[in-house]
C-alpha cells in the first residue's frame, strides 16, 4: 500500500514492526523480502513516483577539496538513483574483501565465499541471467580474451541489468504485500533514541507542505545513499550532540568513488580482428532464458595486486578508427600530424604486416576507473545553510590522495607492458605524473564508505551485521557502509548486502528478539 505523507493527519503516531528510510535498490530490496510475512514495514520515501525538482534540491550541498556535483548524481523519489542507473555489475573480488597491510583501513570482516549466495540472490533481482563474470567460455562465440604478455593485467566481464528500475519493476510488489506501508512525500528529519542513545525510539517526519508526524518502530534501517545515511546520522542530534553512531567520530568519514579518467591512454592495434568485439561495445548474447549483455574489460591481476601493493583499476575500450597515411572525408588525417612521434614509430614497428603501406593499425581509446585509497579527512560534514525543511545541508569535502594518482599510473604501465609484450599492440600513456591530484576528469557517481562497516567501533559506524555500534535496533543498508571500494560498480554488492541484512533481521523477529 502507498500512502501520501502529505495526506496524513499532522501529529499522527504510527507504530510498526520495521521502518525502512529509504526507497532505494537497498530500500526496497530489504522490503521485498519481508513482504508477507507478519512483520509490518513502513518504508519511507522522501519523493513520490516521479522526478520533481523541489524534492531533488534536499541533495543540495556545499563543496569542499575536489569539486564533485552532489545534487545530480542522485536522484530523490521512489526506486532512487536506479531511475538512471547504467546497469554495470560485477561482484567484488575475493581480495577486495581482505585485510591489506598495503591499504590503510582496509579489511571487511567477511570473505566474498561469505557472500556468494547473496550474490546469486541479487542477481535475480537486478534481472541478470548469467554469473559468467569470469567465465570466458561463456563468451566463446564472440571471441577470445587478448592474449596478453605477463601475469598482471587479465580479461574480466560486465554483465548488465537492463537496467533494472526497481520503482517501476518492483512498484507492484510494495503495493500487494499486505504488510507493507510505504509513506511517499515523506522526509525523515530526524532518528531520535532513547534518553541513553541506546536504541531508536522514534522517527520525526516532515513534507515540503508542512505536514509533520511521527513513526515508532521497534527497529529501523537506515537505507538513503552514501551520502544521505550520514547526514541523517548527523542531524540526529537531539541527544547525542555529535550525531547517531558517532561516539568515536567516524559518521562521514571515509567518503569514496571511483575516479574515472577519459582518455588516460591511446591503444594502437595492428588489426582490429583481434580485439574480440565485446571489448568494445556492449553485445548481446541469446540465452535460451533470455538475452544476456555483457562487455570485456581489462583489470589487473591479484598476483599483481599483491606482488607491487597496488590497489585496482578497471578498463574498457572507447571506440576505434584507423590510423592511415590518407585525408579525406571518411579517414583521419596523416597520422605524422596527431600522432607522438614515438607512438607513430612503435606503431609502424609492430610485428604483423598491415594490409597496405599506407595502414598502420588502429587506434583505440580507453576510459578507467580505480579504486581510491580510503581517506578519513574525505568526509560528509553539516553545512549552516539549511534547506527548505529547516535542515543542515550537506557538505562534501572529497579528497583524492597522491598515492591514488600514483597508483592508476603504475596500473596503465602494466596494462602498456602486457600490450608491448604481446606484440600486436602499442600503448602511449597519456595520464600525467603529478605531485597532486586535486582535480577529478571524472567520477563514477558512486557514494561509498561513510558509515563504514568495522568489528571495532573505533574504526567504524556498523558492525558486521551492519547494526550500528552501541545501539541495539538501527541498522544501515547501501554502499555507505563499504570499508574499501573495489573498482566495479556498487549496487550488486550494496543489493548482496541488503539480502544478507534481510536475512538477519527475519532471525531476529522470528526469535522474538528484534531489540
Amino acid at each position: 500500500m502507498f500512502i501520501d505523507g502529505r495526506q496524513v493527519e499532522d501529529g499522527t503516531i504510527i507504530e510498526t514492526d520495521l521502518a525502512i528510510i529509504g526507497a532505494g535498490a537497498a530500500g526496497i530490496s530489504i522490503a521485498r523480502e519481508l513482504a508477507g510475512t507478519d512483520i509490518s514495514v513502513a518504508l519511507i520515501e522522501s519523493g513520490g513516483f516521479e522526478f520533481d525538482a523541489a524534492t531533488q534540491d534536499l541533495y543540495e550541498g556545499e563543496m569542499g577539496g575536489v569539486e564533485y556535483p552532489l545534487t545530480s548524481s542522485r536522484l530523490r523519489y521512489f526506486g532512487g538513483t536506479t531511475n538512471h542507473w547504467g546497469g554495470w555489475t560485477r561482484p567484488f573480488e575475493p581480495i577486495d574483501f581482505e585485510e591489506r597491510d598495503w591499504v590503510p583501513y582496509s579489511g571487511w570482516p567477511m570473505t566474498r565465499a561469505d557472500l556468494d549466495p547473496y550474490y546469486d540472490r541479487a542477481r535475480e533481482i537486478c534481472q541478470i541471467r548469467s554469473s559468467g563474470f569470469d567465465d570466458a567460455s561463456e563468451w566463446a562465440d564472440g571471441g577470445a580474451p587478448l592474449p596478453l604478455a605477463g601475469d598482471e593485467v587479465e580479461t574480466r566481464f560486465f554483465l548488465y541489468s537492463p537496467p533494472t528500475r526497481f520503482g517501476k519493476r518492483y512498484r507492484p510488489d510494495i503495493e500487494q504485500a499486505k504488510n507493507i506501508t510505504c509513506y511517499l512525500e515523506s522526509n525523515v528529519t530526524e532518528i531520535v533514541p532513547t534518553e541513553n542513545g541506546a536504541e531508536v525510539d522514534h522517527l520525526k517526519i516532515a513534507t515540503l507542505t508542512g505536514v509533520k508526524y511521527t513513526i515508532r518502530p521497534r527497529v529501523c534501517v537506515l537505507a538513503c545513499g552514501g551520502i544521505e545515511n550520514a547526514r541523517v546520522l548527523l542531524l540526529s542530534n537531539s541527544v547525542e550532540k555529535d550525531g547517531l553512531g558517532n561516539r568515536t567520530g567516524n559518521v562521514g568519514r571515509f567518503f569514496m568513488e571511483h575516479p574515472h579518467v577519459g582518455s588516460p591512454a591511446t591503444f594502437l592495434v595492428t588489426d582490429l580482428d583481434l580485439i574480440a568485439s565485446w571489448y568494445r561495445t556492449y553485445t548481446r548474447v541469446e540465452r535460451p532464458d533470455g538475452n544476456v549483455v555483457m562487455r570485456g574489460c581489462l583489470m589487473m591481476s591479484e598476483d599483481y595486486l599483491r606482488r607491487n601493493k597496488r590497489l585496482g583499476t578497471v578498463l574498457t575500450f572507447a571506440p576505434s578508427r584507423p590510423v592511415t597515411a590518407e585525408t579525406g572525408k571518411d579517414n583521419p588525417p596523416d597520422p605524422a600530424e596527431y600522432l607522438h612521434p614515438k607512438i607513430l614509430q612503435l606503431a609502424r614497428s609492430t610485428t604483423s604486416t598491415p594490409a597496405t603501406t599506407e595502414e598502420f593499425g588502429w587506434r583505440l581509446g580507453v576510459g578507467c576507473a580505480s579504486e581510491q585509497e580510503p581517506n578519513p579527512a574525505s568526509r560528509i560534514t553539516l553545512s549552516e545553510r539549511k534547506d527548505a525543511l529547516g535542515l543542515n545541508r550537506t557538505k562534501l569535502t572529497w579528497r583524492l590522495k597522491k598515492s591514488d594518482r600514483d597508483n592508476l599510473r603504475a596500473n596503465l604501465e602494466a596494462v602498456a607492458r602486457a600490450f608491448g609484450g604481446w606484440g600486436e599492440g602499442r600503448v602511449r600513456i597519456l595520464f600525467p605524473e603529478r605531485d597532486e591530484w586535486n582535480v577529478a576528469e571524472g567520477w563514477g557517481n558512486h557514494h561509498l564508505g561513510t558509515t563504514r562497516i568495522s568489528t571495532d567501533p573505533k574504526h567504524g559506524v556498523v558492525d558486521a551485521d551492519c547494526r550500528v555500534h552501541g545501539m541495539s535496533n538501527l541498522f544501515i543498508a547501501g554502499s555507505s557502509v563499504f570499508p574499501t571500494g573495489s573498482t566495479v560498480n556498487p549496487t550488486l554488492t550494496l543489493v548482496a548486502l541488503a539480502l544478507r541484512l534481510s536475512d538477519h533481521l527475519k532471525h531476529r523477529f522470528a526469535a522474538g528478539t528484534p531489540l
